[in-house]
């Protein structure tokens, strides 16, 4: 069980391959919204699912998945939930 409460924003999130995903901008109630001034970003806010989470190290949050698989499948549309 991953400590929610150990990710904090602008932490940086890698893949399981060690590979940068992004820098984080806030966490919600399910899911990361990643900085868009990330270069990573593209320009835009991106999120990912707090299943995707493998584990917290220092001022890194790991991924169970590869960085260009967590790339493809961080949302980009929506709004914040409430």
């Amino acid at each position: 069980m991953i400590d929610m409460s150990k990710i904090t924003d602008h932490m940086e999130v890698v893949g399981s391959d060690g590979q940068h995903v992004g820098t984080i901008d806030s966490v919600d109630t399910t899911r990361l919204k990643l900085t868009k001034q990330d270069p990573a970003a593209g320009g835009q806010h991106r999120y990912l699912p707090f299943s995707a989470i493998a584990r917290v190290d220092g001022n890194q949050v790991h991924l169970s998945i590869p960085a260009a698989e967590a790339r493809g499948m961080t949302e980009t549309r929506g709004s914040d939930p409430v």
